[in-house]
């Protein structure tokens, strides 16, 4: 069986085609461009493509199916992928073990959305990078102000229309000002920065907004009392296909709010949750299990059964319900079945 092995770069890729037959390899270098991979394949002629995940995977993976090949792709944080103890390490060594794993069977696949579902989770993605971009940009005028003791509006206030009426009068051309008020300078571009980030913003919103029209599975969690529409759609796009998950203990692993195990002998110690896969989609579900206090009868019972009147166990309550409301969405999605209050009972099982 031959076996191509694609150690992925932004550049360059190494490729390493092993016979596990004759147990002889053959390393080859190319560009990180459509047309080398397309010759690499035809010249090896492999009976399965194996690589890791990483930013390119996604197209990398489309032309080799396109082609007709048998595609695996690695998870590289698993533990058979580690380099413990090991003094050396290339891109051949990574393209060779990438081989010798997928020949032992020793590689769990990842699973890799359809092209449709990677553009509809770039697109939320993006959204969190803009109101990022956002954020940063108002506290960047904030401290403008504050360095020169000026007196703003605080809270949202400060960016509603009086608000931003109010800034605007401290602001000037850059080419205008001179050394004793650059500052008013450096705030005319910071504000005129954020009014393009707020058109950008409300053009993602009208674009998602559409898509959420025609998508069932948004609409679908959007019948659970406190989550709203965009926390419906960072669900949806991250689970993609939920019948990929056998159990809820593996949905819960995948958004990483399972707690870490420490086990030796008659010591099982559970730590803080492990905070592996999607940051995104974690983030969503704890603001989301904030929001669903006020809405939601199942999640304020729930969270105040685990909670037990406690301060210090407020995180703990409010992680235990993120992982609740992601395995039921899950199960909705699973089952194609709207949120049904009767159900959704508090029980006395572990959280």
């Amino acid at each position: 069986m031959k076996i191509l092995a694609i150690d992925l770069g932004k550049f360059n890729c190494v490729s390493c085609l092993f016979d596990t037959e004759t147990n002889t390899t053959e390393f080859e270098t190319i560009k990180t461009y459509r047309i080398e991979f397309e010759g690499l394949l035809n010249r090896m002629q492999p009976q399965l493509v194996v690589m890791e995940t990483c930013s390119i995977t996604g197209w990398v993976h489309d032309l080799c199916v396109e082609q007709g090949y048998e595609v695996l792709v690695a998870d590289p944080f698993q533990e058979a992928w580690g380099w413990k103890n090991v003094k050396g390490k290339t891109d051949k060594d990574d393209a060779l073990k990438l081989a010798k794993l997928a020949a032992l069977g020793q590689i769990n696949p990842v699973y890799v959305p359809t092209p449709e579902s990677r553009q509809y989770r770039q697109l939320v993605k993006y959204r969190k990078t803009v109101v990022h971009r956002v954020n940063r940009i108002q506290n960047n005028v904030r401290a403008l102000f504050d360095q020169q003791g000026v007196k703003i509006p605080s809270g949202h206030r400060t960016w509603t229309v009086a608000g931003i009426e109010e800034l605007s009068q401290h602001r000037k051309p850059l080419s205008e000002c001179d050394l004793s008020n650059l500052w008013r300078g450096e705030l005319d571009l910071e504000l005129t920065m954020l009014d393009h980030l707020w058109e950008h913003l409300a053009s993602i919103e009208r674009q998602l907004e559409e898509l959420a029209k025609s998508e069932e599975r948004v609409q679908l969690l959007q019948t659970i009392p406190g989550v709203g529409r965009k926390t419906a759609e960072v669900i949806v796009v991250c689970l993609d296909d939920p019948k990929r998950f056998e159990n809820a203990r593996q949905v819960s692993a995948y958004a990483g709010l399972i707690p870490q195990q420490h086990q030796s002998g008659q010591t099982n110690r559970l730590g803080k949750i492990t905070k592996r896969g999607s940051r995104l989609l974690r983030t969503a579900l704890v603001e989301a299990a904030w929001a669903m206090l006020r809405y939601n009868e199942w999640a304020a019972a729930t969270y105040a059964r685990i909670c037990g009147g406690q301060k210090t166990r407020k995180k703990t309550a409010i992680t235990a319900l993120a992982r609740k409301l992601l395995v039921r969405c899950w199960a909705m999605l699973r089952h194609n079945q709207p949120w049904n209050p009767e159900l959704a009972q508090p029980t006395a099982s572990t959280c």
